[in-house]
């Protein structure tokens, strides 16, 4: 078993864990805090995301005393209705709005030795929480769809 932990943050969507990467500013929290408030996500971890994988489930946690706690830039740290441990089935890439693919072809990215879907969103886009709910509804196990509208091959 592996045990790591990414500079990410973490939420849990009807039992799905949807790991949210981005450079400092990218506004992972911001899109956390609005997952949460508006579509009734839980913040499994903020910032810091302890990733653990025995080869079959990659698993996403908080570091001991951080359960709940979010920081808001500008606001400063809050507390937010929580799940400690999750699988995680998806990761959401954050990038500047010119970098999300029009029609996207299925990608994945491996963690802790485990295949996950991937996408790439804008954090500040008003539809970006929506997408991540269609998405983590919707998990494809070969992908998302590409520019022919059939689902990709592994």
């Amino acid at each position: 078993m592996s045990v790591e932990t990414v500079h990410a943050t973490c939420v849990a969507i009807k039992g799905v864990g949807v790991l949210l990467r981005g450079a400092s500013g990218s506004g992972k929290s911001d899109l956390a805090y609005r997952l949460i408030t508006e579509r009734g996500a839980q913040l499994v971890a903020d910032d810091q995301t302890v990733l653990t994988s025995d080869q079959s489930c990659l698993r996403a946690s908080c570091r001991e005393g951080w359960a709940g706690q979010l920081e808001l830039r500008g606001l400063g740290i809050v507390t937010v209705p929580h799940d400690l441990d999750v699988p995680i089935r998806l990761v959401i890439d954050l990038v500047d709005r010119g970098e999300v693919p029009r029609l996207p072809e299925p990608s994945f990215v491996m963690l802790g030795g485990v295949r996950i879907p991937l996408l790439k969103l804008h954090a500040f886009d008003q539809s970006t929480p929506a997408k991540i709910l269609v998405a983590a509804e919707h998990l494809p196990r070969l992908g998302f769809p590409g520019t022919d509208g059939r689902v990709g091959k592994a």
